[in-house]
């Protein structure tokens, strides 16, 4: 096997293949990627049983083959080459890479003890990849952190028809967001459970196409798992799905809010944040909302206390209710308008965030945060 790669082209794509190996692989062979080089391609991969990666980039190859050796090695030493072609021949059990004056010889792993991969499971729709790098930063925010409820650490995929939505919740808030996308079927009716760790992996990296195609596979073989596969400009990933059945969350959403109110998200998200610097951990910031403002408040009794009006117009009777600093900030974050509106059945009650675009405009609906209030004082 021999041949020449422009160096960026290189980097790039091993750091993309060799993002998901394992720290700790199951077995040292995971911690390889896979190279073949044919016709005028290469293609990387690599495969921890869970997560698949596949990298096609062009090269001009004089001898085809196929080796495996160290991802994370490989993948540091191209970011490092000079800005030259580089060269990479097999020679026995090493492989040699030549850039420049930079001269590298790296070990063989055994091929023949690498596993197989997936295979891609077939389009099901396409999506815009801004749009679902976009959803699965607003989403992953409520997926839960905590690996004894494992269905929570996921994200839920629906599709149907045209419509897809995704869906996480940590018990104490839920975030769901409605985007468009474009289906191979339009009677499609499809629902998955993804990592979310996985999947905000796969939005960041998959940005440098204008779409990314989707595809489910539950009728696997037996034995096998169901996948959900991700193609865009080249590049090519797989995941196994989680088994189970994800809680109804849907119908935590109220039908209607009697309270409502709106606030400037950016100020409001700078308020929180200074105000909570207070706020000792377990303890909530306090929103009191009242014609014309909303007061934030935080800390109590001896320890630090902290308060500051900020602009808000309210529609209904005027409430006060808490949350946790963290889980509103997050929902302040990722909301994209300018504006923000809250909905409020109760003090008591989850809120529901949403956002706006100006301070009398209408409600902006794709994107919903539900957050649990916090006792006072706890």
């Amino acid at each position: 096997m021999k041949f020449t790669v422009a160096r960026d082209v290189l980097a790039e794509a091993v750091s993309w293949t060799a993002r998901a190996l394992p720290v700790r692989p199951a077995s040292p062979i995971l911690a390889g990627v896979r190279i073949t080089a044919a016709g005028e391609e290469l293609t990387l991969a690599s495969f921890d049983y869970e997560v698949s990666a596949n990298s096609r980039i062009p090269a001009s190859v004089e001898e085809p083959g196929e080796v495996l050796v160290s991802g994370r090695l490989l993948a540091d030493i191209s970011k490092s080459l000079p800005n030259r072609p580089v060269t990479i021949e097999l020679d026995g059990q090493k492989v040699n890479l030549t850039c420049g004056s930079s001269h590298f010889a790296l070990a063989v792993m055994p091929l023949d003890e690498y596993p197989q991969l997936p295979a891609q499971p077939a389009t099901t729709g396409a999506v815009d990849s801004h749009t679902l790098s976009q959803a699965v930063s607003q989403v992953s925010v409520a997926a839960s952190k905590d690996d004894t409820l494992p269905l929570l650490t996921a994200v839920r995929i629906e599709v149907e028809g045209e419509r897809m939505t995704l869906l996480a919740t940590d018990r104490y808030r839920l975030a769901m967001r409605e985007l468009e996308w474009q289906p191979v079927d339009s009677s499609v009716e499809e629902a998955a459970l993804v990592k979310a760790r996985i999947l905000q992996d796969v939005a960041k990296s998959m940005t440098s196409g204008a779409k990314v195609e989707l595809g489910l596979s539950h009728d696997a073989a037996p034995g096998a798992s169901s996948l959900i596969g991700f193609t865009a400009g080249g590049r090519r990933t797989t995941s196994t799905l989680m088994d189970g059945d994800y809680p109804p969350v849907r119908r935590l959403f109220p039908e209607s809010t009697s309270i409502q109110a709106v606030a400037d998200r950016h100020v409001l998200l700078e308020a929180v944040k200074r105000v909570s610097l207070v706020a000792e951990r377990k303890t909530s910031v306090r929103l009191s909302f009242s014609e014309g403002q909303v007061v934030l408040e935080a800390g109590q009794g001896d320890n630090a206390q902290a308060s500051e009006a900020i602009e808000a117009q309210l529609f209904g009777e005027e409430i006060a209710t808490a949350f946790n600093p963290q889980f509103l900030i997050d929902g302040l974050s990722v909301i994209d308008t300018d504006f923000v509106r809250f909905g409020f059945t109760h003090p008591n009650k989850p809120a529901v965030m949403t956002g706006q675009e100006k301070a009398d405009g209408g409600e902006v609906t794709h994107f919903r945060y539900l957050l649990m209030p916090i006792r006072f004082g706890m």
